[in-house]
């Protein structure tokens, strides 16, 4: 018989036990403060704290995330729940970022906003082409950064996690690449940042 899971305080814990004590927040928050937000019980706190000295930079392990998307599960944060399960994918696969673009309502298929929380899963045209030349469109779910939505029309930095990782690690800052909900062009992005990990597999 299997005992009950662990509750967010000891998840927020396991956590916190990862992460290096030299890492501060913009703010100059350590890890030191978030022992002293355990300590009071105040672990919603102590989630976002810990979701920003993850930082962007993808060194800390996949076990990390995922203690915090257990954590904000159990305490009914859907977004922060959504946000470490995707940070857990970067920590095994890498980060990919890009400026993106949609085309206006008027000159697309698109006509409503669509979540930022990494709902949408289009296709990209990412450069490949299959043997008859044409152009292999390859699947990647986005998260829109600080934006809860994005209109047609709309811009916002997005993070991409592609259904096949290895297909992507070609990718370099300044490349443009297009997004696709059918044979249109639904947008156009530039890479900013690309970092695949060597372990990445297809899942």
């Amino acid at each position: 018989m299997t005992g009950a899971p662990p509750d967010p305080a000891h998840l927020l814990e396991a956590a916190a036990l990862l992460v290096p004590e030299d890492v501060a927040t913009e703010n100059d928050v350590t890890v030191n403060d978030v022992w002293e937000y355990l300590a009071h019980d105040e672990w919603e706190v102590a989630l976002v704290v810990l979701e920003e000295l993850g930082g962007d930079t993808g060194t800390l392990p996949p076990d990390f995330w995922e203690s915090l998307a257990t954590a904000a599960e159990q305490l009914h944060l859907e977004r922060s729940t959504a946000w470490c399960r995707w940070r857990r994918y970067e920590a095994h696969h890498g980060i990919i970022r890009a400026d993106l673009v949609l085309v206006p309502a008027d000159e697309g298929r698109r006509r409503t906003p669509f979540s930022g929380a990494g709902v949408l899963r289009p296709l990209w045209d990412i450069g490949r082409r299959t043997g008859a030349g044409e152009p292999d469109l390859c699947v990647a779910a986005l998260w829109a950064e600080f934006t809860p939505s994005v209109e047609p029309g709309g811009r916002a930095t997005i993070r991409l996690a592609p259904l096949s990782p290895p297909k992507w690690r070609h990718l370099r800052p300044g490349q443009v690449i297009t997004m696709h909900e059918d044979r249109t062009v639904a947008g156009t992005a530039v890479v900013l940042d690309s970092q695949s990990r060597a372990d990445s597999r297809c899942p």
